[in-house]
């Protein structure tokens, strides 16, 4: 019978065995340029919703008849209009189409007694990246990061194409709903099948600005699609593509060995690391696993999380970084200027925040660096209080750098989570703490809607929620430096026994023995 895995030097033995293939080669450039192109089609997705569901001028339709104009009377002189009874659209309303030719607003008439419809789509959006994060997280840790990954990516493809004949609204959300569970689900597996494969010094940038920085080019590209093709129906057909370009994919792609190695599959492992270093041309030796570090081949569910605090304050930080991150973007219709400038200068702003997020995360504490970016966007979003109602292109300046600041929370934490949690956990975990920072994304539109009742309403609320988050995001351990874990066991023994980090910079001396002493 074979002795059980050592828990203190699972992670160590894993990054020793693999290090003769060194940092970057062909074999890691492949793995991190296809990851990244997998997740264009998701910033694609993300904000989708800003142009299908944008409501232009309108008013009501009146018939010939009816007309006052036509008549040849002028409203207001004579006709007194305020003793004209009022009524609902009873015939229909009338859109101004010189900007969409069409979308789902005056497709269907979410207008008026029905515009409560408006942001409800937008929220049943993110039930689906709910469900995705929950379900995706816990199939990937059972069936493998691979086939989980390629399987969403194609059922983001077909239900999208579906949902372009959607015949009503009901419809519509329904399939809606779908397309959000693949669109976190290829995300959050693409993320932890890259942070897995990569090595530390790669998996740090693939992490923090690579598959970020690939996913804001989607996002750019969204608003650039979405001016040529004007038309809701053709501009969901057109953002189809790109997700069945990614499908071939699968042939260049390996499955993670860090998660074969934890369900016991040496062989399989090792013939992905052999085929790496072939491309790397690099001998490798006769032996690259052995069965001591092979992991536990225990199941695990959800469930194993709840014994640890982690989940809890991860998943509060999260929850709070959605609600900003997705309310800011989300309300770039309501800015001052033109709503497809609005939105790609948004998604501009993202890709320095993803560089910063990544020069922090290489470079500076964890906690300290999730600390002073929610910091930032909370004082950002009470700064914005100050701002007269004349000055609207100040307040617009304010809120994209709250949003360039919650950006890099946003990075930060996605990555932060990934480090705190097991390999046979890691996806689940990931997916959960997503899962839960969904309650974020899902009343985001409504904190949008609450502009009805008080401007200032929706950036106080976020402000002060994004400060305390900051706070209680201080709680959580310190992973600066220290190797993925394997196990749960490794994680406890790692995390939360590990001495104290510097604020920036690499570990002090007594850090580096201690992590020595682990090895």
């Amino acid at each position: 019978m074979l002795p059980e895995p050592s828990v203190e030097n699972t992670a160590t033995d894993y990054d020793a065995a693999t290090s003769f293939l060194g940092k970057w080669g062909r074999f890691q450039r492949r793995v991190f340029f296809l990851l990244c192109l997998s997740v264009v089609p998701d910033g694609l997705t993300a904000f989708l919703i800003v142009f299908l569901a944008d409501t232009p001028a309108h008013r009501c339709l009146l018939p010939a008849h009816l007309n006052l104009s036509a008549a040849g009377l002028l409203p207001g002189v004579d006709v007194n209009l305020s003793t004209v009874p009022t009524e609902g659209c009873l015939d229909g309303w009338q859109f101004d189409h010189s900007v969409y030719t069409s979308t789902i607003v005056t497709e269907w008439n979410l207008v008026c007694g029905e515009s409560w419809k408006n942001p409800l789509t937008t929220s049943i959006f993110f039930c689906g990246v709910l469900a995705g994060a929950l379900i995706s997280g816990q199939l990937s840790d059972r069936f493998g990061r691979k086939i989980m990954m390629f399987s969403t990516i194609a059922l983001q493809a077909v239900t999208r194409f579906i949902q372009v004949f959607s015949p009503n609204w009901i419809v519509f959300c329904a399939l809606y709903f779908v397309v959000g569970m693949g669109q976190i689900s290829n995300y959050l597996v693409a993320f932890v099948l890259g942070t897995e494969v990569l090595g530390f010094h790669i998996r740090t940038i693939f992490s923090t600005a690579g598959v970020t920085l690939f996913f804001g080019a989607g996002y750019m590209l969204l608003p650039l699609f979405a001016f040529y093709i004007t038309d809701w129906r053709t501009l969901l057909l057109a953002l189809m593509i790109p997700s069945w370009l990614c499908l071939p994919f699968w042939w260049f792609v390996p499955e993670s060995p860090r998660w074969l190695l934890s369900q016991g599959r040496i062989e399989e492992a090792e013939a992905i690391i052999r085929e790496a270093a072939e491309m790397n041309n690099i001998e490798p030796p006769a032996v690259i696993f052995t069965p001591l570090q092979a992991g536990e081949r225990r199941t695990y569910n959800i469930c194993d999380l709840l014994r640890s605090p982690n989940i809890r304050w991860t998943s509060i930080t999260l929850n709070t970084v959605n609600v900003a991150y997705f309310a800011l973007s989300l309300n770039t219709a309501n800015l001052h200027g033109n709503a497809y400038f609005n939105c790609f200068l948004s998604a501009t702003v993202e890709m320095p925040a993803y560089v910063l997020s990544w020069v922090m995360f290489r470079w500076c504490s964890r906690r300290m660096s999730v600390f002073a970016s929610l910091s930032s966007v909370g004082l950002l979003l009470f700064i914005i209080q100050l701002v007269p109602a004349r000055m609207s292109p100040l307040f617009a300046e304010l809120i994209m750098m709250g949003k360039f600041a919650v950006t890099t929370a946003f990075s930060i934490v996605y990555a932060y989570t990934a480090e705190l949690y097991p390999t046979v956990l890691r996806n689940t975990a990931v997916g959960a703490c997503s899962m839960a920072s969904r309650i974020g994304s899902i009343t985001a539109p409504f904190f949008i809607y609450l502009r009805t009742y008080s401007v200032s309403l929706p950036y106080i609320l976020m402000g002060s929620l994004t400060t305390m988050a900051g706070l209680l995001s201080l709680l959580l351990p310190e992973s600066f430096g220290i190797p993925l874990p394997e196990t749960i066991s490794h994680m406890q023994q790692s995390l939360y026994r590990s001495p104290r980090y510097p604020i920036c910079g690499w570990p002090t001396d007594d850090v580096q023995e201690w992590i020595s002493s682990r090895k």
